[in-house]
C-alpha cells in the first residue's frame, strides 16, 4: 500500500480521511456514549420554575382585599350617606370598575395584575380592565372604526356567553319549576 502525502491543506480538507475524522467520527462518538436522555428530561431541566403556591397565596389575599375594601365601601356608604344595602352595592361596583379603568389608564394596572393575577382579575375589575385595554390598544384607529368597534373584543364572548347561559337556565327553571 503506498502512503500518500499531501502538499497543501486544500488536498487534506478534500481528502475522505479529513471528511471521516473531523465531521463524521464526532457525530459517532456522540451518539455511541451520549447518555440516552430524552426531550422532556432536558426541556424540564431548562424551563422557569413557577412557584404555583406563592401564586395561589398571592390571589387569595389580593381577592381578598378587593372584597374587604368592597364591603368596607358598601357599609361606609350605609350607614354614612344613607344609602340602601341595594343602592349602595351599586355604587361600589361603579367605584372599582372606574378604578380599574382609570389604573389600566395610567398603565399600573398590568403591574398589579403580575403580581396579584386572579386575585384581581375575577372579579369585575377585571371585565373593566379588558375593555379600557381594548380600547386603549385601538385608539390609534378613530372613535368609530378603533374604540368602538373593538371595545368589546375581549369581553364580547364573557357577555354572549353569560346571557345564553343565563337563557339556558331560565328556561331549564321554567321547564321545571314554571314561572312562580
Amino acid at each position: 500500500m503506498k502512503i500518500k502525502y499531501y502538499k497543501n491543506l486544500e488536498q487534506i480538507y478534500n481528502s475522505k480521511f479529513f471528511c471521516i475524522v473531523f465531521f463524521f467520527l464526532p457525530i459517532l462518538l456522540m451518539v455511541i456514549f451520549m447518555k440516552n436522555i430524552s426531550y422532556d428530561e432536558i426541556a424540564d431541566k431548562h424551563k422557569a420554575v413557577d412557584n404555583k403556591r406563592n401564586h395561589i397565596l398571592w390571589a387569595f389575599i389580593s381577592g381578598g382585599l378587593v372584597g374587604f375594601f368592597g364591603e368596607v365601601l358598601i357599609e361606609v356608604l350605609c350607614r354614612y350617606f344613607s344609602y340602601s344595602r341595594n343602592d349602595a352595592s351599586s355604587i361600589m361596583i361603579v367605584f372599582f370598575i372606574f378604578c380599574s379603568s382609570c389604573f389600566t389608564a395610567l398603565g399600573f394596572f398590568d403591574k398589579l395584575v403580575e403580581k396579584c393575577r386572579c386575585g384581581l382579575l375575577i372579579p369585575i375589575t377585571g371585565f373593566a380592565h379588558s375593555m379600557t385595554s381594548s380600547a386603549l390598544d385601538y385608539k390609534k384607529e378613530g372613535p368609530i372604526y378603533g374604540i368602538g368597534s373593538n371595545l368589546f373584543r375581549l369581553a364580547g364572548s364573557v357577555i354572549l356567553y353569560g346571557i345564553v347561559s343565563a337563557w339556558f337556565f331560565g328556561m331549564i327553571r321554567y321547564l321545571i319549576g314554571g314561572i312562580g
